[in-house]
């Protein structure tokens, strides 16, 4: 028995062996993966973040549908993200290498002007040129020959990183958005696991060269549309997925208010409504594992070195919401399978819906509800 004994202990002696350095390797390896998830360095500084109100998706007029899969793809080329129509209908968007191409009702598309930077959000004057937001180079006017011109790229004596989108009032005055000062165009979901508020709501005057600030520290300011009676601006601040409202006359005028945050995903785009209402482009969901990282600047950290090992939270699901002239939700379409994401405008013209995104190379044009 002892020597049976003995020759078993000398044949498990290896099995032990590769146990014990396979655990060992492993304990190497789980360490290495704390030590990254916990101490690796990040670009961005967090920090505290009010809890974001209950989400509605689901509910109501955010009862899931697919209403979005009915709409027609337009391929143009990659990035079409902001729309816009002059007067004659021809269709004007702007791409990730700075071309503006323009679409006539015939179907021919063709380059109108290069912007050398990127063109987001784009409107036309009442003089015929287009405006146009461009994250690289700021404030731009391209005449009706394509020529380019920079009405403005600073404020306060500082460039600005990251204009996004504008809204120009019927006395010329052109309101629009610089969503960042701290991370620029390429660099924007930094902006949500940072929480840092510096986005901005600016003034530019075309008949004085006045570039002013009207409103600042906003989360990651983005789409701008004016009210029918001009009495107030909107602006999305779409890392607190809301909607704040500057007003702009009356007996509220230079104050701000929320306009509306039970939103079931971050605003990009919003535009005026034939109406009276507006549209809104919501281009990601929330979920509850990125709701649940905003009162936590460490656990922020965390999800940032997840997301660089190529695990992302951002779902292909977005929506087009119209929202009446008081801020309530009427109409909600939605597409949760991928065929149309990260819409981030929604433009109605002529009874029709146009969806620009900024990751597809194609616009969807559906039928306005």
């Amino acid at each position: 028995m002892t020597l049976f004994g003995s020759s078993q202990s000398k044949g498990h002696a290896p099995i032990r062996g590769f146990i014990r350095r396979l655990l060992a390797t492993l304990s190497v390896l789980f360490g290495v993966v704390l030590a990254y998830l916990f101490f690796w360095p990040v670009p961005i500084d967090p920090i505290a973040n009010a809890p974001f109100p209950p989400n509605p998706a689901g509910q109501g007029v955010f009862t899931a549908n697919q209403k979005l899969d009915a709409a027609e793809l337009l391929t143009l080329g990659p990035g079409p993200e902001g729309i816009a129509f002059d007067d004659a209908g021809n269709l004007y968007t702007g791409l990730v290498d700075g071309r503006i191409l323009r679409a006539d009702q015939n179907g021919t598309i063709a380059t109108f002007a290069n912007t050398q930077g990127r063109p987001l959000g784009m409107n036309f004057d009442a003089d015929g040129n287009l405006i146009v937001a461009d994250a690289k180079k700021g404030l731009l006017s391209i005449d009706a020959s394509g020529v380019v011109t920079i009405l403005t790229d600073s404020v306060d004596g500082e460039k600005m990183i990251f204009v996004d989108d504008l809204a120009i009032a019927r006395d010329g005055m052109i309101y629009f958005s610089d969503a960042s000062q701290r991370h620029a165009y390429g660099h924007d979901l930094l902006e949500i696991y940072e929480g840092r508020p510096t986005g901005r709501l600016v003034s530019y005057n075309p008949t004085t060269g006045e570039t002013r600030i009207l409103l600042d520290n906003l989360y990651f300011a983005n789409g701008v549309a004016l009210s029918r009676d001009e009495d107030f601006i909107l602006v999305n601040e779409t890392f607190r997925a809301r909607i704040t409202r500057y007003w702009l006359s009356g007996e509220k005028a230079g104050t701000h208010e929320v306009f509306i945050d039970r939103l079931p995903g971050f605003p990009d785009n919003i535009t005026e409504a034939p109406d009276g209402g507006f549209w809104l482009a919501l281009p990601g969901p929330r979920t509850d594992q990125i709701d649940a990282l905003i009162a936590s600047p460490f656990v922020r950290k965390i999800a940032w070195r997840i997301f660089n090992l190529g695990i992302s939270p951002v779902e292909q699901h977005s929506w087009a919401v119209k929202l009446t002239a008081d801020g309530v939700p009427v109409a909600s379409l939605e597409d949760a399978s991928g065929r149309i994401y990260m819409v981030t405008s929604v433009i109605e013209k002529a009874g029709k819906l146009y969806l620009g995104s900024l990751a597809t190379e194609y616009i969807g044009i559906i039928d306005a509800p």
